[in-house]
């Protein structure tokens, strides 16, 4: 027999959407269950880099200074080569925020975080090793969420279900949502190679006839990004690891003492990169926010920021009505109204690199050339303040609405 737990709100999916939305509503007094489905937060290669738009939230609540007490390192311009020429992408020292930087931050640090501020609000109730399996449906309308959990199996009814449960969402599929697949010509392998101190101080990426590379400073190591084609992984592994190594010794040669540190395919993680989203976020219950309503590229590394801006949107149009017991599909529609345009125009800056870009690359065998609109950014510095708003702010930034309710 199901155990039975009652509440307003079930958030499925502890991630940087589900996190943020479930503390916002609790912190506006509205009683919430998150549901995560592994037992704590410590998993590898997830998207760490937090942008000034969501530094910028912490300071709206007033969590900036202890946030920034958290390891992390900061990236104030992204930088790179493509063929022999050096480049600088994005300058994000002009941003009209309180931090001017991208920080780099474990993402297990920040849902910790993030659940820790979540706690401090008695309407917040986070569920570990708990598994959404499917949705309850009652009178036309979903009522709540099924999971499993080690001490048996939950029903949680709740007057709306958000599915903040990622690109391979089980409540969307649960729903049967219709999703656009937009796709993508790459796959990305993710591995690490440690760091020293007289290595180069910033974000490097490295464009070659053919190949990409991403090194991502974290601090004791180097987070790489080594991009392919689309399911391209097999023909990587059938060359050999050596030669892997050699790849990547020769795109960034200041690494070719340590790549013997990728001991084995099992430190090289792939990453299958998918681009879709749900023409329709919502049905009477139930609604799909972050990569559960839009899968982001990786490209410019906004889809986890742009989550989070989902979150604060909802809980700003969503913490009255879930109060008042007032809640409709219009409120819902609200949401996707909202949020809609960012993502879609976020989407198509991606796909529009990935397809006049990345394709090119990975297809070319002459050693590339910046092409002109590369070439501005060197010559008119002023220029890298767009990029630099683009990914660093994104499309029309949220801002913090909801109330801190009184204990």
């Amino acid at each position: 027999m199901a155990t039975v737990i009652k509440t307003t709100c079930c958030v499925t999916g502890g991630g940087p959407a589900g996190m943020m939305l479930g503390f916002l509503l609790a912190r506006a007094g509205v009683p919430v269950v998150v549901l995560e489905k592994h037992a704590d937060f410590l998993r590898d290669f997830r998207g760490d880099t937090i942008h000034p738009s969501t530094l910028e939230l912490m300071h709206e609540l007033g969590l900036l200074d202890e946030f920034l007490k958290l390891p992390h390192s900061r990236v104030d311009h992204l930088a790179g080569q493509i063929g022999d020429t050096r480049v600088t992408i994005a300058d994000f020292s002009h941003l009209p925020t309180r931090c001017r930087f991208v920080a780099f931050m474990p993402q297990w640090d920040f849902l910790d975080f993030l659940s820790a501020q979540g706690k401090r609000y008695p309407k917040f109730d986070l569920r570990m090793r708990a598994q959404a399996t499917g949705l309850i449906e009652e009178g036309g309308r979903i009522a709540g969420v099924r999971a499993t959990t080690p001490e048996g199996d939950l029903e949680i009814r709740a007057d709306l279900t958000v599915a903040c449960d990622g690109r391979h969402s089980t409540l969307r599929e649960a729903a049967g949502f219709k999703v656009d697949s937009i796709g993508a010509p790459m796959d990305i392998l993710w591995f690490r190679l440690s760091r020293r101190p007289d290595d180069i101080a910033e974000t490097f990426g490295h464009i070659e006839a053919g190949r990409m590379l991403v090194m991502l400073d974290r601090g004791e190591h180097w987070q790489c990004a080594y991009v392919i084609p689309k399911g391209g992984f097999d023909t990587v592994q059938g060359l050999g690891l050596e030669a892997f190594r050699e790849t990547v010794a020769e795109m960034s040669p200041f690494v070719r003492d340590r790549v013997g540190e990728i001991a084995g395919w099992d430190d090289v993680k792939l990453l299958t990169v998918a681009v879709d989203r749900l023409p329709r976020w919502y049905k009477n219950g139930l609604l799909c926010i972050g990569d559960a309503a839009h899968a982001m590229s990786p490209v410019g590394g906004v889809g986890v920021n742009l989550a989070i801006q989902d979150a604060v949107a909802a809980a700003n149009i969503l913490w009255k009505p879930l109060r008042d017991g007032a809640m409709t599909e219009a409120t819902l529609h609200d949401v996707q109204h909202r949020r809609e345009f960012p993502a879609r125009v976020t989407q198509r800056l991606q796909v529009f690199i990935q397809n006049n870009v990345i394709t090119s690359v990975l297809s070319s065998t002459e050693r590339p050339k910046p092409p002109f609109g590369v070439k501005l950014l060197g010559w008119f510095p002023a220029l890298r303040r767009i990029p630099a708003r683009i990914i660093g702010m994104g499309v029309r930034p949220e801002h913090v609405r909801t109330p801190e309710a009184k204990a």
